[in-house]
């Protein structure tokens, strides 16, 4: 047709701008701004990493301000080199759990956030748990009692700081995860929301019929008033400098949504600070057997979508701490040169358990330790069990969640950093014995947030037309061979880390 060219699908006037949608991606170690065309192409991006602070043996905090700082200056960048009158909305993903008590006055945080992998509630969730509290808790949010998530965090901070439970009883403060902090920010403090998948990570939001629940406030005694209004993952809820807020969710549900797993049964995994291994289940909230858990997908357009997941506190952070408090290694990719050195870890087996063991064990009481060294152990040896613990880890998540769901998955995509590495998505299709998929894209996590903000915006008319960008780079499959050895020998060592703080 003259005059118009076809691109990604559209048919396009000559000189029309293509639309861009900003995708803030703030996690657990830097914050990264992402502005994407609507292809899913990643145009221009920026990030800045931020302090982590460990007061005490178990607990991880950040300052709230120098995240918002981090994140504000990507985002400023990006804006620097993109066309503004094409950005057609943004969107945020976010470390989850990681919770925020604020002034609703001054909007200034009344402590340091506490990080989703802090541990400091664990005697206080053993205590409901000797209660009987935990059924409870977990038929109404699909999660544990633990200190993972965000409810006994808040609940802590408001018998910890000073003024702060009166403040909070007194409607003057509130609460929010990551995502809610940004909201809040970005819009000076008009518009305090968090989405469904963020709710549905704090202990305190019924996933059934998606309200924040009366009795699981009582419980954690957090008082109605600090909560925020939820919203649905892809809806338009501010602004910020003319631009809408129009997609919302915790970072491992927005991978799942960038990796386009929109069907009942597609799972992917996550390979960051953490590893999250998440399946669809569509409209059903499976509820798990084998110590995974129930969660919300997202809600789009009023219709939710479910998740099982489990979640691996130390995944990619086995080689920042290799990298920084060991100095064993100056790089990730020196860790892969040296663990391709050797064949196996030669008998040695890392657990990384420095935050406790999450699914399925559940163990905050846990602590990492390195088994079976040698004379001849060397620092290809280390580096290599360090891999497989990471690839073990998310072995023992996938056998759970073929139990539960009753589906034998025939591949397992992957995004995060560390998805990068060849060498551990070889070793991860091996002990798997199944076909790891990576894409083009390994950003997933940013590009599901832009995804939900640009179905807001219509820049995509629908999930199936943003699946259409979603593009694979490398299959790996499965090398047969006997790896049940290096698995009795990892599960013997991670029964030996169990409650060795108890």
């Amino acid at each position: 047709m003259e005059g118009e060219l076809v691109l990604g699908g559209k048919v396009r006037s000559l000189g029309e701008v293509m639309q861009s949608v900003l995708a803030l991606d703030q996690g657990t170690t830097s914050s990264r701004t992402i502005l994407f065309d609507e292809t899913g192409k990643a145009v221009h991006s920026a990030q800045r990493e931020f302090p982590q602070h460990f007061p005490a043996s178990g607990w991880v905090e950040h300052d709230p301000e120098e995240i918002w700082a981090s994140q504000k200056a990507t985002l400023e960048e990006v804006m620097t080199r993109a066309d503004r009158g094409s950005v057609a909305g943004l969107g945020i993903s976010n470390q989850r759990e990681t919770t925020v008590v604020w002034d609703a006055e001054s909007g200034k945080a009344v402590c340091n956030a506490i990080v989703w992998q802090d541990r400091r509630t664990a005697e206080r969730c053993l205590i409901l748990k000797e209660e009987g509290r935990e059924a409870e808790v977990t038929a109404k949010t699909g999660l544990r009692l633990d200190p993972y998530f965000s409810a006994s965090k808040v609940e802590w901070i408001l018998d910890h700081v000073e003024g702060a439970r009166e403040k909070a009883e007194a409607g003057q403060l509130r609460f929010g995860t990551i995502d809610s902090w940004l909201v809040w920010k970005l819009t000076e403090g008009a518009v305090h929301v968090t989405d469904v998948s963020n709710a549905s990570r704090t202990s305190l939001f019924n996933i059934h019929n998606l309200a924040w629940d009366e009795e699981l406030l009582e419980i954690f005694r957090i008082p109605r008033s600090i909560l925020p209004r939820v919203v649905d993952s892809s809806a338009v809820v501010g602004e910020w400098n003319g631009i809408p807020i129009a997609g919302m969710a915790g970072d491992q549900q927005a991978a799942l949504f960038g990796q386009g797993c929109f069907d009942p049964g597609m799972a992917k995994n996550t390979y960051g600070t953490g590893c999250f291994l998440l399946m669809n289940t569509g409209r059903e909230a499976v509820t798990s057997r084998n110590g995974l858990l129930t969660t919300v997908g997202w809600r789009v357009g009023g219709e939710v979508s479910y998740a099982l997941e489990g979640s691996v506190f130390i995944g990619g952070a086995v080689c920042q701490w290799l990298r920084d408090e060991i100095q064993m290694v100056a790089s990730a990719p020196e860790l892969d040169e040296l663990a391709a050195t050797v064949p196996d870890s030669g008998g040695c087996v890392v657990v990384p358990a420095f935050t406790g063991l999450g699914a399925p064990h559940w163990d905050p009481h846990a602590r990492g330790a390195v088994f079976g060294l040698t004379r001849g152990t060397s620092r290809a040896h280390l580096c290599r069990a360090s891999l497989e613990a990471v690839a073990l880890q998310s072995v023992e998540l996938l056998e759970c969640m073929e139990k539960d769901s009753g589906v034998e998955l025939v591949e397992l995509r992957v995004d995060g950093g560390a998805a990068r590495s060849d060498l551990l998505m070889q070793i991860q299709s091996d002990f798997l014995q199944r076909e790891v998929v990576r894409p083009r894209n390994i950003e997933t996590t940013a590009l599901g947030a832009a995804a939900l903000a640009g179905l807001a915006t219509g820049v995509w008319k629908d999930p199936g037309e943003f699946s259409e960008r979603w593009g694979e780079d490398r299959r790996f499959g499965p090398v047969k061979g006997d790896h049940a050895e290096i698995r009795a020998r990892w599960d013997r060592a991670v029964e030996r880390v169990k409650g060795w703080e108890g």
